[in-house]
């Protein structure tokens, strides 16, 4: 926060303080009846969460029979606070067993009152993270008969963990079969015109893993991109290999993700994190390769009947192939009815989208499906249709196919006990905004 808090509140229902812990002293220790008598007495709690009275802002929020309200004499960063507030609740819950009510606080004000002062130090947030909080407060919640079994307690090595070194990751992890499973997944966005210009083009992907390593394990991914391979040549002194290189952009990484590394090596190498996990996201605008390529031909045959012919190609290889293939094809509101012909797959006019709705669901690659209707429309007193058609819209995934091009080159492991491990790699691409104009 730019405003530091000056004070926060725990109050029930009624508007009694359960807790309050005042971390700075620009504020007096009667705000709360400023909350009181202005917010909660004139029933204007569901208005705005934020509200201003005698020169400090009141930010507030209810959790269960709880308002936890955060006092600023300062124009703070709101979402900044909010964020706080539902970091914070997430913790006292991992100590509570889940559980967030009147009765977890009173059971556990001491408990509350010292993970206050290790969350927020002289009003600025401060760690939140409950793995690490618990590796030093080991304190147990007193927990509620109704709440979750507690889980297993993490390995008390506080030391690396506490400094940020490896926060997401605890030590002993033990797993009986050692895999990774890389999930590449990219949405293509396409606006196309009529005559099959492409107006505009982009690609958004992630990298998905999920790990089940044991101990604590180095990887070191290699992807073709243009960036990483010339630095891969230039450092082992040899010319590029011949291939593919993609350019990415807007890469984004997980906290694992040694950036130092990266912007020397040009490699992502990281600690990951247990279980599931978004390892990065990027973005290519050049060289995309199109799943599909649409071809449509739309007649208007006199006021009453319009012809509607569309022919899409599969653009990928022939062993692959789609799966839930959807071609919206938007027709005007007084479309009566409509008389389907297709190559494959089944179409039917809905109404309640004003679109010729074709659905394949399955699509072979290098081959081609054709639909022709005839759409009967109901007279109206308008001399011609609008000029104004929306575009058509596609929906599909296509299993083991990037659009752009992206492959792992390689995924390597290191641990310290020279383990073996399992490595899946998948690909999937997906439309985003895939749009043809009519």
């Amino acid at each position: 926060m730019p405003v530091a808090a000056s004070a926060i509140y725990f109050l029930n229902l009624r508007g009694d303080v359960l807790i309050n812990r005042l971390y700075r002293d620009d504020v007096g220790g009667n705000m709360v009846d400023a909350f009181r008598m202005h917010i909660m007495q004139t029933k204007e709690l569901g208005t705005c969460p934020v509200r201003q009275i005698g020169g400090c802002s009141f930010l507030y929020m209810r959790i269960s029979n709880v308002y936890i309200v955060i006092v600023v004499s300062g124009n703070a960063n709101v979402a900044c606070a909010f964020k706080f507030v539902v970091e914070a609740v997430a913790l006292f819950k991992s100590y509570f067993g889940g559980a967030f009510d009147e009765d977890a606080i009173r059971n556990n004000f001491v408990l509350i009152y010292e993970l206050l002062d290790e969350i927020m130090d002289f009003g600025y947030p401060q760690n939140l993270s409950p793995e690490i909080l618990k590796l030093y407060i080991t304190q147990e919640g007193v927990r509620s008969p109704f709440s979750s079994k507690p889980s297993e307690r993490a390995v008390p090595n506080a030391t690396l963990q506490v400094t940020g070194a490896v926060g997401w990751r605890r030590e002993g992890l033990v797993y009986k079969k050692n895999e990774v499973f890389l999930d590449i997944v990219e949405s293509v966005n396409l606006l196309m015109s009529s005559k099959g210009t492409v107006l505009r083009c982009d690609v958004t992907g992630k990298i998905l893993m999920k790990c089940f390593l044991s101990g604590m394990p180095d990887l070191k991914l290699g992807l073709n991109d243009k960036i990483g391979l010339e630095k891969e040549a230039q450092l082992k002194s040899r010319p590029t290999k011949s291939g593919k290189t993609i350019e990415l952009d807007d890469v984004t990484f997980h906290q694992c993700v040694n950036l130092t590394r990266f912007n020397s090596e040009k490699t992502v190498s990281f600690v990951p994190p247990d279980g599931e996990f978004e390892l990065m996201k990027y973005r290519i605008t050049e060289g995309v390769n199109f799943p599909f390529r649409v071809f449509p031909t739309i007649k208007e045959l006199g006021r009453t009947r319009m012809e509607v012919n569309v022919k899409v190609k599969s653009a990928f290889g022939a062993k692959m192939f789609a799966l839930g293939v959807v071609i919206k094809v938007p027709v005007p509101k007084q479309t009566a009815k409509a008389n389907f012909q297709v190559t494959s797959g089944r179409a039917k006019y809905n109404a309640s989208v004003d679109c010729l709705v074709w659905k394949i669901r399955k699509f072979p690659g290098q081959t081609e499906a054709t639909m022709s209707a005839e759409v009967e429309l109901i007279s109206t007193m308008t001399e011609k249709m609008t000029s104004t058609k929306p575009p058509i819209q596609m929906e599909f995934q296509v299993p083991m196919f990037t659009a752009s091009g992206l492959r792992v080159r390689f995924l390597k492991v290191w641990e310290k006990s020279g383990y073996n491990t399992v490595e899946w790699v998948r690909y999937i691409t997906k439309a985003g905004s895939y749009e043809i104009r009519c």
